[in-house]
C-alpha cells in the first residue's frame, strides 16, 4: 500500500464524510442498545445516535478539508506517532469512557473520536478510500470498545502500527 494515493483537490471527497460515520456506527450499537435499556427506552436513542454520528460527520468534514495526498515520509511519521498515540493515557483514558455508560451521544462520540483517533490516522495517511482498511480500522475499533485494554494486545498493535510506519516511511 502507498501513501498518498488520493489527487489533490477535494482531498478525499464527500463519499468520505458519511463512509467515516457508517463506519463507526456498528461498534456504537453496544452503546445504543444499552442507552436504550437503562434510560428512557428507545424514544431517546435516535437523539443519542444522531448525536454520535454527528460527531463523525464533523471529524469527516473536517478530514476532507485538509486533506493533502502525504509523502511517504510524512505518511510513515504520521503512522508512527499514530502507533505511539495507542499506549497514551489520553488514549486509554478515551476508551476507558468510551466504553462507560455516556448520557450523551456527543460526549461518547468524542470519547470514541479519542478512542480510535490513532487508527483513523493511520487510514488516512495510507488510503483513506481503501475499503478493506475501512473494514480493518472498523473492526479493530469495535474490538476495543467491546474488549477492557489488555496490554498484552495493545501493545503489540501499538508495536505493529509504529513498524507498519517505518515501513511506510523507508520505502
Amino acid at each position: 500500500m502507498t501513501a498518498g494515493t488520493m489527487s489533490p483537490g477535494m482531498g478525499m471527497g464527500f463519499a468520505s464524510v458519511p463512509m467515516m460515520a457508517a463506519m463507526m456506527l456498528p461498534s456504537a450499537m453496544p452503546a445504543i442498545a444499552r442507552r436504550a435499556r437503562e434510560h428512557d427506552g428507545a424514544r431517546g436513542v435516535p437523539a443519542f445516535a444522531g448525536e454520535y454520528l454527528g460527531v463523525w460527520l464533523l471529524a469527516g468534514l473536517i478530514a476532507i478539508v485538509v486533506y493533502r495526498p502525504p509523502s511517504t515520509s510524512v505518511a510513515g511519521g504520521l503512522i508512527i506517532a499514530a502507533g505511539l498515540y495507542e499506549l497514551t493515557p489520553l488514549k486509554l483514558e478515551c476508551r476507558r469512557r468510551c466504553r462507560g455508560r455516556v448520557r450523551s451521544g456527543t460526549r461518547f462520540g468524542v470519547y470514541c473520536l479519542g478512542s480510535s483517533l490513532g487508527l483513523m490516522v493511520v487510514l488516512i495517511a495510507l488510503d483513506p478510500m481503501s475499503l478493506l482498511l475501512m473494514c480493518a480500522v472498523a473492526a479493530v475499533v469495535l474490538a476495543q470498545k467491546l474488549l477492557p485494554p489488555i496490554r498484552a494486545v495493545d501493545m503489540p498493535l501499538a508495536l505493529l502500527v509504529v513498524g507498519l510506519g517505518v515501513a511506510v516511511a523507508i520505502t
